[in-house]
């Protein structure tokens, strides 16, 4: 079922709120990549670019076996 918030009157739209929201969601580890790119209505890639130009990796190292990369790099 979907959430309704309820906001004051701003000055940005429901799609940058929306994108916002996700971004936020993203990086506090709420929500994985894919569901924070489906909540702000991107595709991976495209949500992926998005927070790269905004300094944010799309990539949680923490999730990544780092040994097992460097082998086979």
């Amino acid at each position: 079922m979907p959430k309704v918030l309820e906001l004051p009157d701003m000055n940005i739209n429901n799609e940058e709120l929306r994108l916002l929201l996700a971004i936020k969601l993203f990086e506090e580890k709420k929500v994985s990549l894919g569901k924070a790119s489906e909540i702000a209505g991107y595709t991976e890639k495209t949500f992926s670019e998005i927070l790269l130009k905004r300094g944010i990796s799309p990539t949680r190292y923490e999730d990544v076996d780092l040994k097992k990369e460097i082998r086979n790099a």
